[in-house]
């Protein structure tokens, strides 16, 4: 048995933590640079805003409806997921973190009412940290999301489906003739791994809900669809086919990218950039465990200004493969040096390490007496780079080529409503005052 807890509308829910008063508001939190919404609340949902829709084309809303925008605070995401985490981890034995806001766990073993435990776990997170979460239970992952879709679209829309799923579904709980016909009542593109472009096609061929892709033919799936919409469709029967990954494989590329501010004419801005995009990448990929071969840089203008339009990337081998943030922003400043061009106003930069290999691997190499000693093994000074940076905040320790983070950078992101860091940082620590 598996169960997916989920935080409701999770970032507009982070924020109502902190600021009650946005409770029954329609708000939104927006993307960086504050260019489209990237969280709702249900109040937003039901103003008819979708998903990643520009903000320029809600914002009427403020002044017509009392919607509220807010700049993404990632920093208090990240640090109220792990709160929620924490809790969540004992509904079960194992735990898989999905994402922010998202975490399976394993409830093999586990006795007694799965519904009432789970109730049980989500009023404490709701108690602990103010975070609102949802439950689904079933013997597989995928019909594990599905009823967690079902228990938010339950609660939200009391008597969409039969009985009372609002909040926490047990699928597996549910007598034969409930099961079908919840499944008949939902849509085929709400299943998890069905993207829109397979939900199009399997509407297109008349299975519109999840009963008909249950009752498919095997055969028929795989040869028109192949083998993950087999294995999606084997899940929603029953048969366990994506077990609980107890860590995340290391990835096969780290990229750090930002669309900028404002935009940016100058190299010497490029430069500071690109060399925090490279130490950023650089400390995801120690985190792993890794080393990266080549780095590739890119810069680009805006398609949506009028202007000269300009884009280009090159990718910068390394001698040696490496994961000191000096020699990757080194050679991500050689590889912006080559591709900047004087009169284009640049939009959007990145940096991207290819060619990753484990840490313990070793290319074997003649040591130069020659070499310049800031090449050589580095691991002790990056790994107190990044526990100074841990402690205090990222970016305290950075390469010089970085500039100062103080004044405001003329590339940094625009994130003109950004609520306090709450959580992190000693000055927005909320005061509790007579």
């Amino acid at each position: 048995m598996f169960a997916l807890i989920d935080g409701n509308n999770f970032y507009a829910s982070c924020e109502r933590v902190f600021r009650p008063a946005l409770q029954g508001v329609p708000m939104v939190v927006l993307s960086n640079n504050d260019g489209c919404c990237v969280a709702r609340s249900n109040e937003a949902k039901d103003l008819g805003i979708k998903m990643a829709q520009p903000w320029f084309e809600v914002k009427h809303f403020e002044q017509s409806a009392g919607l509220v925008g807010l700049s993404a605070n990632f920093v208090l995401y990240g640090d109220m997921s792990d709160r929620m985490m924490s809790l969540a981890a004992g509904l079960g034995p194992t735990q898989e973190v999905y994402s922010i806001d998202e975490s399976f766990i394993g409830l093999h073993g586990v006795p007694g009412d799965l519904v009432h435990r789970s109730r049980c776990v989500r009023e404490r997170i709701l108690q602990w940290i103010g975070i609102p979460t949802c439950v689904g239970i079933a013997p597989t992952k995928t019909l594990a999301k599905l009823a967690n879709h079902i228990a938010k679209t339950a609660e939200r829309k009391p008597g969409s489906y039969p009985g009372d799923l609002a909040q926490v579904c047990n699928l597996a709980a549910l007598p034969a003739s409930d099961f079908e016909a919840v499944l008949r009542a939902t849509e085929v593109g709400e299943v998890w791994g069905i993207g829109p472009r397979i939900g199009r096609q399997l509407v297109d061929s008349g299975v519109c809900s999840v009963w008909d892709l249950v009752n498919m033919d095997v055969a028929a799936v795989r040869s028109r669809w192949g083998v993950v919409l087999e294995r999606t469709m084997r899940e929603l029967r029953g048969q366990s086919c994506i077990t609980l990954d107890d860590a995340a494989e290391p990835k096969q590329q780290i990229a750090c990218t930002r669309s900028f501010g404002r935009a940016v004419a100058d190299l010497p801005p490029l430069i500071e950039a690109v060399s925090e995009f490279a130490g950023r990448a650089g400390e995801k990929l120690r985190g792993q465990g890794g080393l990266a071969g080549q780095v590739l840089v890119f810069i680009r203008t805006s398609p949506f200004r009028q202007g000269p339009q300009y884009s280009r990337s090159v990718v910068v081998p390394l001698r040696r493969p490496t994961a000191d943030s000096r020699a990757l922003a080194r050679a991500a400043i050689k590889g912006l040096s080559s591709i900047y061009r004087e009169g284009f106003d640049y939009a959007k930069a990145g940096v991207m390490l290819l060619e990753l290999q484990d840490a313990e691997v070793e290319q074997g190499e003649l040591d130069l007496a020659t070499e310049p000693e800031e090449t050589r093994d580095a691991n002790r000074l990056m790994a107190a780079l990044d526990a100074v940076n841990g402690r205090f905040g990222k970016g305290v320790i950075h390469v010089a080529s970085t500039g100062q983070t103080k004044p405001k950078r003329t590339w940094g992101m625009r994130q003109e409503r950004r609520t306090p860091q709450y959580t992190t940082r000693w000055a927005d620590v909320p005061l509790a005052r007579a």
